[in-house]
């Protein structure tokens, strides 16, 4: 696009609830998608559902639960952190698609409970993840758009690319989902 256009053009600020929860639902509702499309396919083919649930890429990869399992956490933790709120906590004991898509509701479900007010301020809030031995600290936007969100798209995408290679009928616009739609 030409710069001289762009120079022209009347921006709004974006917030980081804007920034963050209705990308993640409406990730998160691609994945369930996704899962779902898995799922009929696996059930057309023959294939044993918790194969499904248990295949991975490669031997050091997570497998498709353990996709969805930190596609969920990412998402519910940069939420809660980024708003100050507690995360609930899910055990990771999914063992079908049906708990997976449960999960993946539950998830959904914090998020939307989580009140667009709750994140003011939280571009500059101090945010502190990963191990305890090894914690990273970083301003609340370079978190989310430096590490939880890419870090969530990477989950998802995995998952993806499992049930593709499973066969699922999946392409890019099932990745993309419903296009000009919110979370």
């Amino acid at each position: 696009m030409d710069r001289d256009l762009l120079k022209d053009r009347k921006t709004m600020p974006l917030s980081m609830y804007q920034a963050s929860v209705p990308v993640l639902l409406r990730g998160l509702g691609v994945l369930s998608t996704l899962l779902e499309k898995g799922a009929a396919h696996a059930a057309a083919s023959g294939i044993d559902p918790a194969e499904l649930v248990q295949a991975r890429l490669a031997p050091d990869m997570l497998t498709l639960a353990g996709q969805v399992q930190r596609a969920s956490d990412t998402s519910k933790f940069a939420a809660a952190r980024l708003s100050g709120l507690p995360a609930p906590s899910f055990p990771d004991e999914e063992a079908s698609v049906d708990d997976l898509l449960q999960r993946v509701a539950a998830t959904v479900e914090f998020l939307q409970s989580v009140p667009a007010e709750a994140f003011e301020g939280s571009e500059g809030r101090s945010i502190t993840y990963g191990p305890q031995s090894r914690p990273t600290t970083l301003p609340g936007a370079d978190y989310l758009l430096g590490f939880a969100l890419p870090n969530f798209y990477f989950h998802v995408t995995t998952a993806y690319d499992i049930l593709r290679h499973l066969g699922a009928p999946i392409g890019k616009r099932d990745y993309l989902g419903p296009l000009g739609t919110k979370g």
